[in-house]
């Protein structure tokens, strides 16, 4: 128990992280007539989310009308969620998401910075399942300039390695699919970007950071610029370090700012928004599939877990600890991050294999399910955690892969490190890998079969629309397959990674933890990847995870301060 009079700082709600979701918490809350404050423990601010395509899964958004798009229905949208979730997270959570996602969205454009667009053709994950979509239900940011954040911009967490043209320069996600598969275009569209690009001076004698902003960095940016018109404070470089209770009830939290441990009282509630574990090998070996390493997260390096911890250490209940928002990745040496194949894993000209050479899966399939069907069909007989990314030249001279663009030289560097392996054969490919050459060569041409046909009769690679959007629009008869059959033959190593993990403290659905015997901890709320997914363990589209924590933290606001 602790004396309430003894705190350093007092403020109607305390946040603890500085992503989308805590942002938007904020933005309401201070709209509400709220005294606000958040807590970062790194020196850049945004998390994860500015790392990421920033872009949110909102069903019935109103920016589709903008699209010619009126089709779309909250209970068409519920009974998509209730498939997919497959009767794993409570009715009535799903239902608060789809009443209030249009709202937050709608709220923040109308009343703050942010500035959004529908993308019509990006569809979602699942859409032959009843109630999917073929598209609109994603947004993405529209470009913002850096310049109106002012000395705020060199605080702003940069977008991972991977989402940059050159390490440098910045490209939508609807610019990103039209580059990255290599759609009619494609070449005019890369000088555009590029021009832009070199067109701003000044920036290019300040650095290399493009201030054109994209993706999470533009999602982040135009939220931070309405915490600036607010006056709302993030705190850089104080983490969090432990709850202060009153007769059971979280009344703020401890921060470490400056070496110095500060007392922060929460009046109204204290709310997580700190991120997952994903950063963090020990927890990861606690409640991940088994094996898995840090080194394979593209997410926020901060992303480390302790709110969790401090939360079980009161009692709360959790979810999903054994999931993560999935993705294949490669390990690039001397890089930080991961980087994930969201694009390449399912273009004509590639397939993935297992330690014995055989196909597995269809790669073309959403991320999240390559790696759970990665864990799912591992062996010792058959090893798929690794497997193998294997291409041909074309492939290599037509499409980015990992930290190679099109045409691109391979470094000696990367060749020595054996990053990378070449062959002039399948079957020296084979024997590089470590794999059987008369089972490789059989899955060549199993593909190039499929790629004549147009029909992977295993695995059915480009029979979903989710798998056509990502294909090669000018391959046919199937835009997701083609054939493997020039030298020089190309293999790299690929891992289960992750854009973060889902599991978290559990919440209802005003997003208050909860304990096992589900009784409110009072006074503390989570949302985001520090929570148990809303999504549960399933993915329904892009902004399948940045979309909820917004929603959610809007909705903490609004259960606190909206009378």
């Amino acid at each position: 128990m602790s004396d309430n009079q003894n705190f350093d700082h007092s403020v109607d709600l305390l946040i603890v992280g500085s992503g989308a979701g805590a942002m938007s918490a904020a933005i309401r809350a201070k709209d509400l007539g709220a005294d606000v404050l958040l807590l970062e423990k790194t020196e850049l601010y945004g998390g994860s989310s500015a790392m990421s395509g920033g872009s949110l899964w909102i069903p019935c958004n109103h920016l589709m009308a903008q699209d010619g798009i009126v089709d779309d229905t909250p209970e068409e949208a519920m009974e998509y969620l209730v498939n997919i979730t497959e009767g794993l997270v409570p009715k009535n959570k799903l239902e608060v998401y789809v009443k209030n996602a249009k709202v937050m969205l709608e709220y923040l454009h109308d009343k703050a910075r942010l500035n959004m667009f529908s993308m019509p053709g990006y569809v979602d994950y699942y859409p032959e399942v009843p109630g999917g979509k073929p598209g609109a239900r994603a947004c993405e940011p529209h470009r913002f300039d850096a310049r109106l954040l002012g000395d705020d911009f060199g605080k702003l967490r940069g977008l991972a390695l991977q989402e940059l043209i050159v390490g440098r320069i910045s490209m939508t996600a609807t610019e990103a699919h039209d580059l990255l598969t290599g759609a009619p275009g494609y070449i005019l569209l890369a000088l555009k970007v590029g021009i832009r690009y070199f067109l701003d001076i000044v920036g290019r004698f300040k650095s290399k950071r493009d201030r054109s902003l994209t993706l999470g960095n533009a999602l982040v940016g135009q939220l931070r610029l309405s915490l600036l018109d607010r006056n709302v404070p993030i705190w850089l470089e104080c983490p969090f370090e432990e709850f202060i209770l009153e007769d059971g009830k979280v009344v703020g939290a401890i921060a470490n700012k400056q070496g110095k441990r500060i007392r922060i009282e929460g009046k109204k509630g204290v709310l997580l928004a700190a991120g997952g574990f994903e950063s963090n090998d020990e927890m990861r070996k606690k409640y991940l599939p088994s094996p898995t390493q840090a080194d394979w997260t593209c997410a926020n390096p901060g992303n480390t877990g302790e709110v969790i911890e401090k939360g079980q250490a009161l009692g709360a209940a959790t979810g999903f600890m054994d999931g993560a928002w999935w993705g294949p990745v490669t390990v690039v040496p001397g890089e930080a991050r991961a980087r994930m194949l969201v694009v390449e894993k399912g273009l004509p000209g590639s397939m993935m294999v297992n330690s014995k050479g055989e196909r597995f899966l269809n790669e073309s399939a959403p991320y999240d399910d390559i790696c759970k069907d990665s864990y799912n069909r591992n062996s010792d007989d058959a090893v798929t955690v690794p497997c193998w990314f294997v291409f041909h030249d074309p492939f290599r001279k037509k499409y980015p892969v990992g930290p190679f663009y099109p045409g691109m030289p391979i470094s000696k560097a990367l060749k020595q490190s054996g990053y990378i392996h070449e062959s002039d054969t399948i079957e020296g490919l084979a024997e590089q890998i470590g794999v059987d050459p008369a089972n490789l060569a059989k899955s060549v041409e199993k593909m190039n079969g499929y790629a004549k046909s147009g029909k992977d009769t295993e695995f059915a690679r480009g029979d979903s629309a989710y798998d056509r959007y990502y294909g090669d629009s000018t391959v046919e008869p199937n835009p997701c397959i083609g054939p493997i059959d020039t030298a020089p033959y190309y293999a790299i190593e690929i891992y289960p990674g992750d854009l973060g993990t889902r599991g978290g403290l559990e919440v209802d659905a005003d997003a208050r933890v909860l304990k096992e015997s589900g009784e409110v901890i009072e006074g503390l709320f989570a949302i985001g990847n520090c929570s148990a997914a809303v999504m549960g363990p399933t993915y329904p589209g892009a902004g399948g995870t940045i979309g909820p924590a917004m929603t959610f933290g809007f909705v903490v606001a609004e259960y606190l301060f909206k009378e």
